[in-house]
């Protein structure tokens, strides 16, 4: 039984070690078998099969009266599982899709406030909202829009700088 939570502690401390030395074990396996067995022998694969191998092993000897060959069956279950999930999960972590990055030319249509007065045919400066995050521009509008006035976007000059319209004219 001891062997069985030797195992489980070992692969415990390799995970540990693993995440805090984020990712330098993970090189170490690479190339081995000429990429075969690619994501299957990384470090968090490996450490949860052999901490899962340990401590089912151990579970299945202390807690029960079927022997060895049975704790090493529980524990190749419980490892195998264990592994395929942590490849699946990292996999979906590492692969998973992100949102676009918000470009200039997303502005346009967008309503914002302006906070600096518009001026005809003059600049202010108006705050929008791109991505979910304020940003501050600077904007040109063909007639006077006052602090606080609700505008759209009708246009992009520059990566810092809209033309606008009133929202209510």
């Amino acid at each position: 039984m001891a062997m069985f939570l030797g195992l489980g502690l070992a692969g415990v401390v390799v995970l540990a070690l693993s995440l805090v030395l984020d990712g330098l074990l993970d090189g170490l396996l690479d190339g081995l078998f000429d990429g075969a067995l690619a994501g299957l022998l990384s470090a968090p694969v490996v450490s949860g099969f052999v901490s899962m191998f340990g401590f089912a092993g151990a579970l299945v000897l202390g807690a029960t009266s079927l022997g060895t060959a049975a704790a090493v069956a529980a524990g190749c279950l419980a490892g195998t599982a264990t592994g395929w999930l942590t490849r699946s999960f990292t996999r979906a972590l590492t692969h998973g899709r992100t949102a676009a990055t918000p470009r200039s030319e997303d502005l346009v249509g967008a309503m914002g406030t302006v906070v600096t007065a518009i001026r005809a045919d003059g600049f202010g400066e108006v705050l929008l909202r791109a991505g979910g995050q304020p940003v501050k521009v600077a904007a040109r509008s063909t007639v006077a829009v006052e602090r606080g006035e609700q505008v759209w976007v009708d246009a992009v000059l520059s990566p810092t700088a809209v033309t606008v319209r009133p929202a209510h004219p």
